[in-house]
């Protein structure tokens, strides 16, 4: 046969320069084959049963520390002592535990250290209830949760990679949730049916199979090089600079601090609020608020990681900074009690929002760096400080102003957040 004389249709490259359609074909086909392969059955499922465990297993160092150590007659100076202890180790833990995950090459083996070392603080908690000990206890606890955070985050980033991520992150939100609110329930029956140490033995034990989901998760399918990027030149100088450099990962983490800053005080606030007005039913109402926003985020988590995907990241992230102002408001002009824990289903869009999307905008915003887990840390950093303000701010202004201006004041902050999202946050996403 003769070949054929025409030469092949001729097409443009997206630089503008002219390709055969046998150059545009073999590029197509080479860049299918570096996409990240869907992960297997098992490997998915395994993620899933592994968040659900860690909520479990986070859940024992909740409220529960506090009603333990008053059943051991400790003073309550004591008692704000280990925990202001935890919470600084726990804040200024993230940024050197995102970068010790960014180093490490095995994200599996720093989750499983992550969770051995978060199970024997809960035995040393519930063995040696002394001051020492539940100080050291503390403080590993928390430095273990700096890098098991951002492990899951590199696990799931390896796993699915960046085109995948924001459903496989909402996967991870729903899971949680459903965690949290069952570990809640369950420890709250040991506690009360057994004994105040016994939600420690529980979380202790559950260190079991947590490592057991994570074994399902296989390694070979952890793509360690392509999320994270090629290793970068220059070290911790070098680190700080692409931080301070990255301006979408500035406004993020303005927003983020903003939206803290007005979020974290608002349930306490409602909770002195239900204690004045009716005494009798406050625990339970203040137990349906915390139950309400997890259900809603077990619902729709799935969903925001499959919009993020398809629309973008900014649509998502205004939603989910408008529903706090609104709830802020909706709290200052509600005098109804079982309102407020209706009112709680704009935490729970909140919390879906954001529990995508911090790491979903940070994996945008740093991809091919190799600095991930370092600049998550520093916006769990930015969360945590955000947290620790509101709580002073509404504190300061409800003694001298009343509750109604305090949540006026976080709805104003909240307010901000929203407008740096909606008018300077930049869409992080990559086109397809």
């Amino acid at each position: 046969m003769r070949p054929d004389p025409r030469p092949e249709p001729r097409g443009h490259d997206s630089r503008g320069q002219e390709v055969r359609d046998g150059d545009s074909r073999d590029r197509a086909g080479a860049a299918r084959r570096r996409e990240k392969p869907a992960p297997s059955l098992q490997s998915s499922r395994g993620l899933d049963a592994f968040t659900f465990f860690v909520a479990n297993l986070q859940t024992g160092f909740g409220p529960f520390i506090a009603v333990y150590f008053t059943a051991q007659s400790w003073t309550q100076s004591d008692i704000g002592l280990v925990l202001t202890i935890g919470s600084l180790f726990s804040l200024f833990g993230q940024v050197p535990g995102g970068a010790f995950v960014d180093w490490v090459r095995s994200k599996r083996f720093v989750a499983a250290l992550s969770v051995a070392i978060i199970g024997a603080s809960a035995a040393g908690l519930a063995l040696f209830p002394t001051f020492l000990i539940v100080a050291l206890a503390m403080i590993a606890h928390s430095l273990a949760s700096c890098t098991l955070t951002p492990s899951i985050a590199a696990i799931s980033l390896g796993l699915v990679g960046h085109r995948g991520l924001g459903e496989r992150l909402g996967r991870n939100a729903r899971f949680s949730s459903i965690g949290n609110a069952l570990a809640a329930a369950m420890m709250g029956a040991c506690g009360y049916y057994l004994s105040n140490e016994a939600v420690f033995y529980v979380t202790a034990a559950l260190a079991i199979p947590t490592l057991a989901a994570l074994w399902f998760v296989r390694a070979s399918e952890i793509d360690v090089v392509r999320p994270q990027g090629p290793a970068s030149e220059g070290g911790g100088w070098a680190s700080l600079k692409l931080l301070l450099t990255n301006r979408a990962l500035l406004w993020f983490g303005a927003c983020i601090t903003l939206f803290f800053v007005a979020n974290a005080a608002m349930l306490p606030l409602v909770g002195s609020v239900l204690t004045v007005r009716t005494s009798h039913t406050a625990t339970v109402l203040i137990a349906a608020c915390i139950m309400a926003p997890q259900i809603v985020m077990a619902l729709i988590a799935p969903a925001v990681g499959r919009a993020a995907q398809a629309y973008g990241r900014r649509p998502l992230l205004i939603l989910g900074f408008a529903a706090l102002p609104i709830r802020g408001l909706f709290f200052a002009y509600t005098d109804v009690p079982e309102l407020l824990v209706l009112i709680q289903i704009f935490d729970g869009i909140s919390a879906a929002v954001l529990g995508v999307m911090v790491p979903l905008v940070v994996a945008d915003t740093t991809r091919g760096t190799g600095r991930f887990n370092l600049a998550l840390g520093a916006v769990g950093t930015m969360m945590g400080l955000g947290a620790a303000m509101s709580t002073t701010l509404s504190g300061f202004v409800a003694d001298h102003f009343g509750t109604h201006s305090a949540f006026l004041c976080l709805s104003a902050v909240a307010l901000a957040a929203l407008g740096i999202a909606a008018l300077v946050m930049p869409e992080t996403r990559r086109d397809r």
